[in-house]
Formats: C-alpha cells, structure tokens, sequence
C-alpha cells in the first residue's frame, strides 16, 4: 500500500482529489495536512477521515520540524502538494503571505522529501532516491500570464505572472524544477485551467454569484465583463493530478484544461439562467431565498433573478484579460480527456450548490463577510 501525504485537502480542489482518489485505489492510505485557514474546512472531508486509510493533521507546510515528524511516522511515497494561497484579490491585499506559504512551504516540502527519499548518491554525485517516490506539485495556468484574442498557453510558453498570487506559484514552480535539475528528484508539476465544481470557497466566481442570488444581492463583475477564463470541471483536475502522478514521466509538466473558454459576464449569465430555470422545475429550491417575494399567485416570486442582477465593478489591479490552455500533451501522453462537457457540469455544480447550501453558510463566518463587504462595498 502507498501513503500520500496531500497538503491543503480541506480546500476546494484538494478536498476534491481526496474522495477521488480514495474512492478509486483501495491501495493508497492517505494523510491530510492542513493548516484550516479561511478557505480550508474540516467538515469538508470529515467523513473521509477514518483513521484506517484517511488520516488528517492540522500544520503549516512551513513547519519543517513537523514535515520531518510526519515522513518519519508515515514513510510517504507520495506528495501531492495543494497547499497554497490561491485568491488574487487576497494576494493584492497582503501579497507577504502569499510569498510566504506558496513559495517557502513548498520549499519546505521539497527538502523534507529530499531528506527522507534519497538513499545514496550515483557515479556523479547525484542522489539516487527510493524507488517509486514523487513529488507533485499543483500549479495554475496564471504562471503563464496573459493571452491575446488568439493562441493557447502551452508546457514551452514563457512564465510571465501579472499579480502576486501567480508570481508566487511561479516561484514554486522553479523551485520543483531546481529541485529536478539539482538532485534529479522525481517531481511533475500540473498547471490547470479555472476549476469550478463542489466545495468551492465563496469568494469565487460562481459559488459567489450562486450565493449572492440566495441572498437577494446584486452580483460584483469586474470591469466590463470581458475577461476569459477556460473552465474544467474539478473531477476533471483530480482524474488528471492521479494520472500524472501514477502514469508520468518524472520531470514533467502538464497542462490540464478543456478548451471552455467563456467570458465572465457569460459564467455570470448562465448561473442567472440555470438558478432560475431550476426554482422553476423545482419549486422547493425557493425556500432557499433569504428575502422571498410572494406573486399575485401567492407562490415565491422568481422574475427578479434575471440580469438586472448584475452590477460592474471597478476592474481588479493588473487583471490578465484572457487565459486558454493547450492540453494537448497530456491527451497524447496519458490519454487523458475531460469527461464533463461545460453545460453539464455547470448545471451539476449550480444544484450542488442548492442541495448543500448549509455547507455554503457554514463556511460563510463572520470573517467572509467582512471580506466581502471589503472587497466590494467600495466599488
């Protein structure tokens, strides 16, 4: 049996690469390490947590002494690293953070894993590293900076981050490539496209307009509108990061997208559309709305949910206009494809969202509001 050590599992993708992968190799046993900042919630994964194949630790990736303790203990054969600080807004506001626990704690991971994994050294003074061991590193498409109208970001484009948020991911990146061309430590790297799917934090796009919509409130869109994200489904992600871990070349890097490119004023449309067409077929979804208005009918009136919602804001700082990802490599290579086709998965992900809306208002404390009202008020 191989034990992974997945840092930042109770965020929303690694949350999300947990069941996966636990549902699917009943020979991998898994320990959880997270800090539970703001966007990491426990109950998220609770009931994976059995103490028999699921483990969780609560820490800082930073913390060497801690990393140390826990590849003694457990004797990883895998590390799949999602810790990160991931919200740009966030990395504008307080970017020390950001450098701090992106770019130092993946670090960290590095050279405990060196120092637990490498059992000697070859003819040319190189380690020579356990058999069967990999270091992961998650990554985003952000690294790469900003496209035109046209072309997609490919694995050879230049890194050319615009904010700090992907400036520190791009950080890390290097370090896992050093790390590579120094020791020749068996590392992969996955640079995926925007994720949207179950369990994601709501300062997002789409858990945010979901929410706003529940709550009655307008739905913040930056500038115009007309920045283009490309969207995968997060199981998509997870089934990817496992194929790359089990079945890639050490050393490589990957790009993982679906060629969903939408504008944002579009995501934000469709979310209207499909939220109400869902009260509509569904009329129970109703009682969710905080502030209900009852039609000359008596029933919960719904007319309201349509565009008139959607108020522009004033644009984020250094906001990249478009992003595309060529997943050509990883399709060729590994044979990977994405299963779920944008309008199911956003019709799936908007119903989650509704059938599990005490999850959104568990992870929406006091603390999320007071960010929110930050964030947006003044715009």
């Amino acid at each position: 049996m191989k034990t992974y050590l997945v840092t930042g599992a109770a965020g929303f993708i690694g949350a999300n690469y947990l069941k996966y992968i636990l549902a699917r190799h009943s020979d991998v046993r898994v320990v959880v390490l997270d800090l539970l900042t703001y966007a990491g919630y426990l109950g998220t994964i609770a009931s994976d947590i059995d103490n028999d194949r699921c483990f969780f630790v609560k820490g800082d990736i930073c913390d060497r002494g801690l990393i140390d303790s826990l590849f003694a203990e457990y004797r990883f054969d895998v590390v799949v690293n999602f810790a990160a600080e991931s919200h740009v807004d966030r990395s504008i506001d307080n970017p020390q953070l950001f450098l701090q626990t992106n770019i130092l704690g993946t670090q960290c991971l590095l050279d405990a894993a060196r120092t637990a994994w490498v059992m000697g050294r070859d003819e040319q003074g190189y380690p020579t590293w356990r058999a069967g061991v990999r270091f992961h590193q998650v990554s985003t498409d952000e690294v790469y900076g900003s496209l035109g109208p046209t072309g997609y970001f490919t694995e050879q484009t230049p890194l050319c981050p615009h904010s700090p948020y992907s400036a520190s991911k791009t950080s890390a990146d290097h370090i896992v490539c050093a790390y590579r061309d120094t020791y020749h430590m068996p590392v992969s790297i996955t640079r995926c496209s925007n994720n949207y799917g179950p369990y994601q934090f709501p300062e997002k796009l789409i858990p945010l307009v979901i929410n706003n919509i529940l709550e009655s409130k307008k739905l913040p869109v930056y500038g115009k509108g007309e920045n283009v994200r490309d969207w995968l489904y997060v199981d998509d992600h997870c089934k990817a990061i496992d194929m790359v871990v089990t079945q890639g070349a050490p050393g490589c890097i990957y790009n993982v997208g679906g060629h969903n490119e939408r504008q944002n004023i579009t995501i934000v449309k469709i979310i209207i559309d499909t939220v109400r067409q869902l009260m509509t077929d569904e009329p129970a979804y109703r009682s969710l709305l905080k502030k209900p208005v009852k039609g000359a009918d008596g029933q919960t009136d719904i007319s309201w949910i349509n565009y008139d919602l959607i108020t522009f804001v004033k644009d984020r700082l250094g906001h990249d206009q478009r992003y595309g990802i060529d997943p050509t490599k990883i399709g060729e290579e590994l044979g990977w494809q994405p299963d779920t086709p944008f309008e199911v998965g956003i019709v799936k992900t908007v119903r989650w969202y509704l059938d599990h809306h005490d999850w959104v208002e568990a992870v929406s404390g006091s603390d999320y509001q007071l960010y929110y009202e930050k964030m947006y008020g003044g715009r």
